[in-house]
């Protein structure tokens, strides 16, 4: 039971696949493998439980969804690569804090492969160039069964973060890995870092 299942969705509506995962999660058995979803979305901002509706700054007709991952407000759009971790947990030994610094570290590997220096910030999860958030994450765990998992701004019109305190933090800058040099489309990434992902929730 060590393989992990990693499957390519394309462009998917938000709510659809935050169902579709729960749903996932609520009813896998002690056998069932654990998957990797790679895919966009249309644009939408996501509420985390604890998220506080004054972290967004501006109304406009970006829907705003309400769900069940840890974290504050973020945005997702495409030319995001979004990669939802739907991992037993228990059954892989190890525990949600671990998962977070693999999800990280992959990111972090995946930027340094082209020569780009990325790092952790403490008490914020994420990865982050120089300051700018390129990486966020948000995990729910329900009985040692992970789901949500990370989103990384590849070639994106970022504009929409300049709605809402990213995360939750006021000024918080965001960048993507356009604008620093990687040619790569999301859909070649998306594959790359699932890889990597893939590599390190197994070993």
């Amino acid at each position: 039971m060590n393989r992990l299942i990693i499957r390519h969705l394309g462009q998917q509506e938000y709510e659809l696949t935050w169902r579709t995962m729960r749903d996932f999660t609520a009813t896998r058995v002690e056998t069932t493998q654990d998957e990797l979803w790679v895919l966009e979305h249309p644009p939408v901002f996501t509420l985390g439980q604890a998220g506080k509706r004054e972290h967004l700054l501006q109304t406009t007709d970006i829907p705003v969804v309400a769900i069940d991952r840890g974290g504050q407000i973020t945005y997702h759009g495409p030319g995001q690569v979004v990669i939802y971790i739907l991992v037993d947990l228990k059954r892989r030994g190890y525990g949600v804090k671990d998962l977070v610094h693999r999800m990280e570290q992959s990111v972090i590997d995946l930027l340094a492969s082209a020569g780009i220096q990325a790092e952790r910030r403490t008490g914020a999860p994420g990865v982050y160039v120089a300051g700018a958030k390129i990486a966020a994450l948000g995990l729910r765990i329900k009985q040692g069964r992970s789901y949500h998992g990370l989103a990384l701004n590849v070639d994106m019109d970022l504009s929409p973060f300049s709605l809402i305190n990213p995360c939750g933090y006021p000024g918080m800058a965001v960048t993507q890995t356009r604008n620093l040099g990687m040619p790569d489309t999301p859909d070649s990434l998306g594959k790359l870092l699932a890889k990597r992902l893939a590599e390190s929730i197994v070993a």
